[in-house]
């Protein structure tokens, strides 16, 4: 019997030579970002780690990828692939494409990193989804020309350099049975990285820089697809449904609070009960784009880039130990509109087929107002249009706004100056119609590429973050004298939020700081400037909001009402994947895989935690019942 020598020229080079590039190119990346993030390296380990890791991950992802192209080789008949159009059209044209995709990855990952300081995860999913707005950012932000023109120069250079080599192994000649020995061997390679490569591999490390540079950014992509949605049951660490339904209703139920069916499992519906006249105020709820709370002098910022804020933030109601549950739009919506926890995965607002819960529209619709939701982009962007509508809103977006009304856009919709003028105009109408509003708007100026109208502040245009905050302040500043001269000004209600701060990434996986954000509530007729210090999140606006109106109403809220002297302090942040409670100077954090860690103040070292601790058992309470609430909701909109 003919013996096979594995080393001699083989089609199968064709593959080893596109992993290798492959594997030079991203660990050329990571080194890349090891050295713009070298300040967050803790120890030598720490780079051991990320390069040794990578290359697990970086050979696992190269093993999958190469599956298809093996299959390939395998079947193509030695004829036609001999044949000249395969040598000198087909693949050569081919291995130029994959080349300059493979390129435009790292580019890809790099504009990513520099966004999120992440690998890529389901944000990548969603930018391939709204390509409009992504495409028209990227333009706007980057020399995109002049990037895709160098890929197409490092593609060229590549090609020539392998030119020869493909040639050579274009025009070799090999037995079925080899080849079919070749295809094993990358299957069991593949078979190997399944069963012991994974995301726990990506998490040894306490640094989540370390995590994410050791992880490899396609292979992300796709694990993105796999975890969007993550099954809590099977995920995280789970308690007593009776327990943890008293405990939570406990923790969200508020002295004037009247259970409806407090014998059910999870259920916090109730009446709640706010004393004296109700007060039919109009409300303007502005969820501001990434409005840092480090952005303000007040939270010690030293750069004089929000003025109008940090002097208005004196004329009324801040809370300043408050914080976003998300590091994403949709998140906010999600908390402040059904003052519900964040959940594994999407948020509810992102999924056309979520269940119906109960929105804050809902009560003020049932009290005569007219509720809208206005948003400077597209409503369709993120689902935020049918999300809202589904719950009795009017959706109002840039497509509603006529030529004269917009004055300046960008990839993400009208500056925000146009996008207050339009919302004034909506007042003035419900005004004109004897009719309350409530307004819930969200702002789109202080977002890459950070680009606003000319010639109102003195920072350009597009030039960086700190003039798109400072063209929010300026837009605010015209927002609120323009609003006083309305006749509606003296009976309206403005509360200013962040959706989440501008930056989420950290060492932490829940970097705490980067959760703080600003609310204030300002209403000079109505309500006295102060400061609240008691530790809050978005979930509570909604009803702080009905408090200070005076509203009774039902609801199944998991928030509080922050103002009430039995209000109790605990904020809930959260990622995709992992969920935390903030209470009592520590951080609890709820993992995949059943992992339960706590952080303590400063909130920059994780532990192991008993799970019998009644810390653990509040933070489960939240988690483990909204994920109930939400099953219940989809088996009975099922039925």
């Amino acid at each position: 019997m003919k013996k096979i020598k594995f080393f001699s020229t083989s089609r199968y080079q064709i593959i080893f030579l596109f992993a290798a590039i492959s594997l030079l190119g991203f660990t050329l990346l990571r080194t890349f970002l090891l050295i713009s993030n070298w300040s967050e390296i803790d120890t030598f380990k720490s780079i051991i780690y990320i390069y040794g890791v990578g290359f697990v991950f970086d050979l696992s992802f190269i093993a999958y990828f190469s599956l298809f192209f093996a299959f390939l080789l395998l079947i193509t008949p030695q004829r036609l692939f001999q044949s000249r159009f395969n040598r000198t059209i087909l693949t050569p044209g081919l291995a130029f494409l994959l080349l300059y995709g493979f390129y435009f990855t790292l580019l890809a990952e790099g504009l990513f990193w520099d966004e999120f300081h992440t690998r890529f995860n389901f944000i990548a999913i969603d930018y391939l989804i709204y390509c409009h707005e992504v495409t028209h950012n990227i333009y706007e932000s980057y020399p995109l020309f002049t990037l895709l023109t160098a890929i197409l120069g490092a593609t060229a250079a590549t090609f020539h350099f392998i030119r020869k080599p493909l040639a050579r192994f274009l025009a070799t000649a090999e037995p079925l049975r080899r080849r079919a020995l070749f295809t094993g061997a990358l299957v069991a390679a593949a078979a190997i990285a399944y069963f012991l490569v994974g995301q726990p591999l990506k998490e040894l490390s306490s640094n989540n820089y370390c995590n994410e540079m050791a992880a490899n950014g396609p292979y992300q992509f796709v694990a993105a697809f796999r975890n969007n949605n993550l099954d809590y049951h099977s995920f995280y660490a789970l308690g007593d449904d009776q327990l943890l339904s008293r405990k939570l209703k406990q923790m969200v139920f508020q002295k004037n609070a009247r259970p409806l069916q407090n014998n059910k499992l999870y259920n916090l519906e109730r009446r709640t009960l706010n004393p004296g006249p109700e007060k039919k105020l109009n409300v303007f709820l502005i969820t501001v784009e990434s409005l840092s709370g480090s952005y303000l002098s007040r939270f010690g910022k030293t750069r004089d880039i929000t003025p109008f804020l940090d002097q208005w933030f004196k004329q009324g109601l801040l809370f300043t130990n408050f914080y976003a549950t998300g590091t994403r739009t949709t998140r906010a919506l999600e908390a402040i509109t059904l003052s519900l926890p964040p959940t594994p995965g999407r948020s509810l607002v992102k999924r056309p087929d979520g269940p119906k819960l109960f929105a804050l529209g809902e009560i003020f619709t049932k009290h005569g107002y007219d509720v809208a939701f206005i948003y400077g982009g597209r409503g369709f962007f993120e689902n935020m249009n049918s999300f809202f509508s589904s719950y009795g809103y009017r959706c109002v977006d840039q497509t509603d706004f006529t030529r004269t009304e917009t004055t300046f856009s960008n990839a993400w919709g009208v500056c925000d100056g146009d996008l207050y003028n339009k919302a004034m105009s909506e007042a003035d109408r419900d005004f004109s119609q004897h009719r309350p509003f409530f307004f819930h708007l969200m702002t789109t100026s202080n977002h890459r590429p950070y680009t606003y109208p000319e010639g109102k502040i003195d920072i350009p245009s597009g030039h960086n973050r700190a003039g798109a905050v400072k063209y929010t302040d300026f837009a605010f500043k015209e927002f609120i004298t323009q609003a006083k001269l309305k006749p509606w000004f003296r009976d309206t209600l403005f509360v200013i939020v962040a959706d989440h701060c501008a930056h989420s990434a950290g060492k932490a996986g829940l970097p705490v700081a980067k959760y703080h954000i600003p609310l204030f509530i300002y209403a000079p007729f109505h309500i006295k400037p102060g400061e609240n210090n008691k530790l809050a999140s978005q979930i509570d606006i909604g009803p702080t909001l009905l408090g200070l109106l005076n509203f009774s109403y039902e609801s199944p809220f998991f928030g509080q009402d922050i103002l009430r002297p039995d209000f109790k302090p605990r904020a809930l942040i959260a990622n995709y994947i992992k969920l935390g409670l903030l209470k009592d100077d520590s951080l609890l954090v709820l993992a995949p895989r059943q992992k339960i860690s706590r952080q303590p103040k400063p909130y920059d070292k994780t532990f192991s935690i008993n799970p019998d601790n009644p810390l653990v058992q509040d933070c489960q309470a939240f988690y483990q019942g909204a994920d109930y609430i939400i099953a219940e909701a989809k088996t009975r909109q099922r039925k």
